[in-house]
């Protein structure tokens, strides 16, 4: 059987290259690649539909990325030993590929759109999320699948000052930003990443660097597809058109829209008018068929995207009345849950968080097994979207795509300010239930977020605040409108969402979905410029309710001890199958974890209360403690000799009470001196080499007085 196998090879220009192969799997699907750099290889695959189902008008696309757990020679965790739902981090990828993917289509196809991207061989350096978007792009080029593409995305990371593109995951440690971009050769519609407070300017200049690479990866994707013989794609006519209802329903509804969209009401209100304005054309087109009724919606629907777009551009007002830089009120409390350890609530406008911190213990931490990704985490944030916030009957589902995608936006922006593990032992758990949703739950949780980490008294460096910034532009994009603080009408009518988390120092986070081609540089530096000061407004806002962490935890919150102990008492603190740890817990009421790093034993003792902590806290640096030639210790007489006694000075830790050195007068035997279970007080004169403990009694008693007449003057 022969194969056409073709290849492409993408020169990163530092001796690194992707390579781009298809023709030789999955030959069934519309499109297939394997991307491979270096061992890591991803397999993608993209199938759509020949016919759109009717009645739909939207693009129902998926992607899903998942990894193989083969890839890494792993065998997966838990009772199936096999692959089962995404986790959060494979989901985490899949919207950036979503995200990057999805304004490219034609806005008129509609047929079922399935992208798979899979991680088959891995190399535990370099990471395969850059990779993705480039994957995906490049199975739908080599596809007759219509597509105004290609795209690519990169990671792009400063690295000792110097700007790089697909670093390795060990350079990541020591990287101030990191960001991933995606675009096609022409302009960016995707951003995503986080950033050590970094000025906006810095912002643009890593962007420009990575749009710089992915033109090069979009030219490889176009020479591919002419290679591989692709560039007619197929035809198709998935929308009913009626462009007299068209023109009829513009002419008879768009100044009552217009009317509406001026009139700055609430979210609620300005619906149910828009509602009514719609329902009431309808009637009076009377008998109707399905397909008429549904062009309808669909048209009225242009009517007020173009009707609240004009209004924004021509007399520079929203939908709320507000300036296109004005935020909404804010108002904010702390400490309204009196049972948590800390708690918030964060009000902008129709948008509301309820956050929480619980401090935690090392038991506590997050086990992430994943087959790229493994370990241990201590920051949490969990992001909750109920139905009743928008006012909508939803069932509770658990968190979605969308949610986690929000929850991931704010725990990168919060734990860039968290203290070191040395000032913060705990986990940290962090919950935002949002209550009200008008625009920007995500920042609402970073701001909530903030309020609630100083109410729990957790020593952050800086506050941190965010916000949602929304563009509108004409067709020709020579007039626009930025957006400070946007709602959820806005989001959803214009043609950006950007949203910006920082500090009074810089930003520390970003999230930017564009759903137009040709946004330019002054344009985005403008709306980082213009996020800014809202951001600071904000933070303003914020520092009427609190300005600095408390000085201490909450009187109900737990507390945690780290003690480092020398390796080699580690084995003598947990005990043979754990019973020493097990019999302190059981004893104290503490929790005790320990753990070896950098050949320290580091301890930490959690409890709810001082009186556990310091019981085990003394238990353990009794049995961690080495003896000291020259300290005083209160002993027990472990066991007798006929030449002396052996005293336990410290758990585990006996010397030898010499015959000699029990007393000044000397005795003929051990008889009736001591008991098993005497207490005894003794200094520690000597260890040999061995580690023998040579103890005396003598040393601490007075001299008897000498028998020697006194010297004559």
């Amino acid at each position: 059987m022969s194969l056409n196998v073709i290849k492409k090879v993408i020169d990163l220009g530092d001796g690194r290259t992707i390579e781009i192969e298809t023709g030789k799997l999955a030959k069934q699907a519309d499109g297939s690649v394997v991307v491979k750099m270096g061992d890591t290889m991803l397999l993608a695959t993209v199938v759509s539909s020949p016919e759109a189902k009717e009645g739909v008008d939207f693009l129902p696309l998926s992607v899903d990325y998942q990894e193989k757990y083969a890839a890494t020679g792993r065998i997966p965790g838990g009772f199936l030993r096999r692959e089962a739902r995404l986790s959060d981090y494979e989901v985490l990828i899949s919207r950036l590929v979503d995200r990057a993917l999805r304004p490219m289509f034609p806005e008129d196809y509609h047929a079922d759109t399935q992208v798979m991207i899979s991680l088959i061989s891995a190399d535990k350096d370099i990471m395969p999320d850059a990779l993705a978007g480039l994957a995906a792009s490049a199975a739908l080029s080599v596809s007759d699948i219509p597509f105004n593409g290609p795209i690519s995305e990169v990671r792009v990371a400063k690295i000792d000052g110097q700007l790089v593109i697909n670093p390795t995951l060990s350079q990541l440690a020591n990287a101030t930003l990191e960001f991933i971009v995606a675009g096609n050769e022409h302009d960016i519609n995707m951003v995503e990443g986080e950033s050590a407070e970094i000025q906006e300017e810095e912002l643009v200049e890593a962007i420009k660097f990575a749009h710089t690479a992915i033109k090069v990866q979009c030219l490889a994707q176009k020479e591919l597809t002419v290679e591989v013989g692709k560039t007619e794609k197929r035809v198709y006519n998935h929308e009913h058109s009626n462009e007299d209802l068209k023109k009829a329903i513009y002419e008879a509804t768009y100044q009552q829209v217009y009317d509406i969209a001026s009139a700055a009401s609430a979210k609620e209100e300005r619906g149910a008018k828009f509602k009514a304005v719609r329902d009431a054309y309808i009637e009076t087109l009377g008998e109707i068929d399905d397909i008429t009724k549904s062009l309808a919606k669909k048209y009225y629907h242009d009517v007020e995207y173009d009707a609240i777009r004009n209004l924004v551009l021509d007399e520079g007002k929203r939908l709320d009345g507000r300036s296109t830089t004005q935020i909404r009120p804010i108002w904010s409390e702390v400490g309204y849950l009196p049972s948590a350890h800390g708690s918030a609530v964060f009000t902008r406008g129709e948008t509301q968080s309820l956050t929480t911190v619980t401090l935690g213990a090392k038991d506590d931490e997050q086990m992430i097994d994943g087959a790229f990704i493994n370990g241990y985490q201590k920051f949490l944030l969990h992001y909750n979207f109920p139905g009743f916030s928008t006012g909508e009957v939803r069932p509770n589902r658990g968190a979605g795509r969308r949610e986690i995608g929000h929850g991931n936006l704010a725990m990168r922006s919060l734990k860039r300010v968290l203290p070191s593990e040395d000032e913060n032992p705990y986990t940290i758990r962090i919950v935002s239930d949002i209550l009200e949703s008008n625009g920007s739950s995500s920042m609402a949780t970073v701001c909530a977020g903030t309020l609630a980490l100083m109410d729990a008294g957790v020593k952050i460096t800086n506050p941190v605040s965010g916000i949602a910034m929304g563009l509108i532009t004409n067709e020709m994009g020579t007039k626009y409108a930025i957006l400070s603080d946007i709602l959820g009408d806005e989001d959803h009518l214009g043609d950006m969402d950007f949203k910006v988390t920082g500090t009074k120092n810089g930003i520390v986070a970003v999230q930017m979905d564009l759903k137009i081609n040709g946004l330019s540089y002054e344009v985005l530096s403008n709306a980082l410029n213009q996020a800014k000061d809202g951001r600071l407004h904000i933070l303003g806002e914020m520092a009427k309710t609190i300005t600095a962490p408390r000085e201490d935890y909450k009187p109900h919150a737990p507390r945690i001890v780290t003690i480092k102990i020398d390796k080699e008492f580690i084995g003598a603190v947990i005990g043979p199958g754990g019973k020493i740890i097990q019999e302190m817990q059981r004893e104290t009421g503490a929790t005790i974890s320990i753990e070896e790093v950098n050949n320290v034993g580091i301890v930490q003792v959690f409890a709810d209360n001082k009186a556990a902590i310091d019981a085990a806290v003394g238990r353990i640096r009794a049995i961690a403690s080495k003896p000291e030639v020259g300290e005083i210790y209160e002993g027990k007489v472990k066991s007798i000799m006929p030449f002396g006694a052996f005293v336990e000075i410290m758990p585990g830790k006996d010397g030898l009470l010499h015959i000699s050195e029990i007393d000044h007068k000397r005795f003929e035997s051990m008889d009736g001196i001591f008991q098993v279970g005497d207490e005894v007080r003794v200094k520690l004169l000597d260890v040999d080499k061995q580690g023998k403990l040579k103890l005396s009694r003598k040393a601490l008693l007075p001299k008897p007085e000498s028998n020697k007449p006194a010297d004559k003057e």
